[in-house]
């Protein structure tokens, strides 16, 4: 959302840009009748400040660009806080109006544009003093606070101080006594921007993702090299008191050993990694990776560090040992298409929370829950974050686990499972068979799937089958056994190994059954696309007829069009919204020596509009059409005038992106010359089709993670249905809930019969026909300063942090 146009009243705006409930059609169905609209809350009288404070991390100015700008959308006054608390002490200069126009082009730069620095002086008594008079000059009683726990714990406190400070600049003489009543009480909102992701209460913080784009980058670089010359890397990662960094990119790239905080090894760990390695090598494998938090100790409280993993390699090995410390390198970069959409988000709700607050609103914090937005109190938040060192100080490593909440436990129990084989003589034996194949397009995160799934197979007892090209490649018998070794190295490779067909299995039914009755297959996973839970459907309707069909079958939704119903979000499209990102980023970039310039981008998802819309408002467009949300002529003409009002101001370029199947005549060519035709004179046009380049690429962090997870569940599923179904030496499962679909709703991962969700699908369109992200639409023109309709249903509830999470919100995505 980049839009960027200048500020315009809404009676002095196009009568066609006045969106009226026709710009939520399609998303109308999934809001309820009672919805709350953030139009229905001003913001007039406001006065809001915003400031990024302790470290830097990649999406802080993605969340000042949407406070900004939404608040100046309601009607409120917003002011910049440079320099974090230090510029709210020294007053002047440090704190400043802002315009729309101001936060144009940032949200694709990393670190902070405002700056952020420790403040010695605010955490004085005198200090705080200080900074209250200055925003009292500016009639500021509204903080938005973008920081770690210390930078939250700092406003929560100057919160509670606020009255007694004005009381005493009053009796001081500094201000009058009307402006202790006028200015009475300070309300403060947070949102969580640190990289190491420790915060509890959220399962993501802003600059979290990004980080992990550049740890894998690095990583990905760093094994080719090792490749060549058999050498063993040891990489510090940052992470002092929190080694999630550390584990999800040990999860994600398949390193060997990690080591981190809240898990120190057992006594006599260096043997192990010594054992460990040699056996690695004896199985001709080229390369390790080891990954060291930068907080690492032992079960004693002492330092693990990366000098002393490698010298203990090169000693008792002799293997040539190289040591990279990422260091500043996981803060910098652009920041990733997850943490712009996050920030987005955040930065919304924050101004939203702030409209809704009064005198006795605690300070709260704006979180992430699955996929939703949440409020918690500030300070339960910092009281469990505070938890989990004392439980590390205390040598209470598995309380600190259970402490960071139940996804980063998952992660760490998921890499244990997959990191190392046990002996055979430890696995037990199932005497089951599981297939696992691919079907549809292919999609990055496909490897690190099945991957996953080979693995956890195997460590469950089962002998795992691969079946290449699909269901084609099924009833040709292009099937054979897949070892744990098979699929090492397969998380970081993008596309599809096994092969992928989208063909179907109905004609095919008569010989996919032969070749099960030959193999004797038990059990199947499927890791595909729409075709895959179509084909699963198929499967199961053909039981009647063909027995071989009675087992339990699973689905692993993977497509970057995300149009598959049952689940929120599918392997493979965070790695297709980062694809378009990044090209819209060098294509904006390339008009910045041309003015008034409009780029139309057409972006893959058949009939979804997930990847345009999410893709709109990671990029900064102005707009995004989509099948789901019907457009006419009256509407791009609207737009077109929107573009040349964007055109008088500082900010001359645009961008418009299309779904490639959103209107079957407004195609991206009719578009193109439209706008070229009635922008004349004042813009030009350029027009660009992304293509199958958004297939393509290695995966990113979140596919990698989130595909070795659910991947991992899946099987888990399937080893239990196998138990249940087992009878008189025969596996017979022919219910509706041994074909599930296994996919995240809302908060969690959950199975779902396919017969159920048959209901949910328009199979005309391959779509869901009701999608979650439809309620974000309204965000991308809000930003772009198109007035819309906003539902806040959801919003406005300040929730706890559950007790029995310790802290943190149950999620099985991060």
């Amino acid at each position: 959302m980049a839009s960027e146009g200048k500020e315009s009243k809404p009676d002095s705006q196009p009568a066609a840009t006045q969106f009226t409930c026709k710009d939520l059609a399609a998303s109308a169905t999934h809001q309820p009748t009672d919805k709350k609209l953030f139009e229905n809350l001003s913001g007039a009288g406001k006065v809001i400040g915003v400031l990024t404070s302790g470290g830097d991390a990649q999406g802080m100015n993605a969340a000042v660009r949407a406070v900004v700008r939404m608040g100046i959308y309601v009607g409120a006054k917003m002011y910049f806080v440079y320099e974090g608390y230090q510029g709210m002490v020294d007053g002047g200069n440090n704190i400043v109006e802002v315009t729309w126009e101001c936060v144009s082009s940032i949200l694709q730069v990393g670190g902070t544009v405002i700056g952020s620095a420790r403040c010695q002086a605010f955490r004085t008594r005198e200090g705080r003093l200080q900074a209250a008079y200055n925003l009292i000059q500016k009639g500021i009683t509204n903080l938005c606070v973008i920081g770690g726990d210390g930078s939250l714990t700092g406003a929560n406190l100057f919160r509670e101080e606020w009255s007694g400070l004005l009381e005493e600049l009053a009796k001081a003489g500094k201000i009058e006594k009307e402006a202790v009543k006028k200015y009475a009480y300070l309300n403060i909102v947070g949102m969580v921007g640190s990289i190491d992701n420790d915060f509890c209460g959220t399962d993501m913080t802003i600059g979290t993702d990004s980080a992990l784009h550049r740890i894998i980058e690095v990583v990905d670089a760093i094994m080719t090299t090792a490749q060549s010359h058999q050498r063993t890397f040891v990489l510090e990662v940052m992470g002092r008191h929190c080694g999630y960094l550390a584990l999800v990119s040990a999860l994600a790239c398949g390193a060997d050993w990690v080591f981190i905080p809240e898990y120190p090894p057992e006594e006599g760990w260096e043997k192990l990694l010594c054992t460990k390695l040699l056996e690695n090598r004896a199985n001709k494998k080229r390369l390790n990776i080891i990954i060291v938090a930068e907080g690492a100790i032992d079960i004693h409280n002492k330092p693990i560090t990366s000098e002393k993993v490698k010298d203990l390699v090169v000693k008792q090995l002799g293997y040539d040992t190289r040591v990279t410390i990422l260091g500043h390198v996981q803060r910098g970069g652009t920041p990733s298409a997850f943490d712009r959409i996050l920030a987005s988000r955040m930065g919304v709700d924050a101004v939203l929370a702030l409209l809704e607050a009064t005198a006795d609103t605690p300070a709260c914090v704006v979180s992430l829950s699955g996929n939703q937005s949440v409020r918690l109190p500030l300070m339960e938040c910092v009281h469990m974050t505070q938890e989990v060192q004392k439980a590390m100080d205390n040598c209470q490593f598995a309380e600190a686990v259970k402490l960071r909440g139940r996804s980063f436990e998952n992660n760490l129990n998921t890499y244990k499972l997959l990191s190392q084989k046990k002996p055979d003589s430890e696995l037990p034996k199932s005497n089951f068979n599981v297939a696992i194949m691919n079907v549809g397009a292919p999609a990055a995160g496909m490897n690190a799937a099945v991957r996953s799934a080979v693995r956890m197979g195997i460590s469950e007892g089962h002998k795992m089958f691969a079946v290449n090209n699909g269901f084609e490649g099924f009833s040709k018998g292009q099937i054979k056994e897949i070892t744990w070794g098979g699929v090492g190295g397969w998380t970081g490779q993008g596309g599809s190994i096994l092969g992928t067909k989208r063909t179907l299995p109905a004609k095919y039914l008569e010989t996919i059954a032969e070749q099960m009755r030959i193999h004797n297959i038990n059990a199947l996973l499927v890791i595909g696309g729409f075709e895959g839970y179509q084909g699963c459907i198929q499967l199961a309707e053909a039981r009647p007829q063909h027995q071989e069909f009675c087992i339990p079958i699973c689905i692993v939704p993977t497509t970057i069009s995300n149009n598959i119903p049952g689940t929120d979000i599918t392997l493979g499209s965070d790695t297709g919204l980062n694809a378009i990102m990044e090209t819209c980023d060098r294509i904006k970039q390339s008009a910045s020596g041309t003015k008034r310039r409009v780029f139309i981008i057409e972006t893959m998802g058949g009939y979804c509009g997930y990847l345009a819309s999410m893709g709109g408002l990671a990029a900064g467009a102005d707009v995004a059409y989509i099948f789901e949300e019907e457009f006419d002529i009256r509407e791009l003409q609207a737009n077109v005038e929107h573009l040349t009002e964007k055109m008088k101001t500082s900010i001359q370029r645009g961008l418009v992106l299309r779904n490639e199947n959103c209107n079957e005549n407004y195609t991206t060519d009719f578009i193109y010359q439209l706008y070229s035709e009635e922008g004349k004179g004042i813009f030009d046009c350029r027009k660009n089709v992304l293509g199958h380049m958004q297939q393509g690429g290695a995966p990113s962090p979140f596919d990698r993670n989130f595909g070795t997870k659910i991947s991992a569940k899946a099987v888990l599923w399937l080893s239990e249905k196998l138990k249940e179904s087992y009878r008189k030496g025969k596996v017979f499962a022919n219910t509706d809930d041994s074909v599930c679909l296994l996919g995240m709703r809302t908060r969690k991962l959950i199975f779902q019969p396919v017969t159920e969700l048959k209901s949910e699908t328009d199979f005309e369109h391959r779509i869901p026909k009701e999608q979650w992200w439809l309620k974000l639409r309204p965000l991308m023109k809000i930003l772009a300063k198109y007035k819309i309709s906003y539902d806040v249903s959801d919003s406005g509830q300040l929730e706890h942090v559950p007790g029995c999470e310790i802290g943190q919100i149950e999620t099985q995505t991060a």
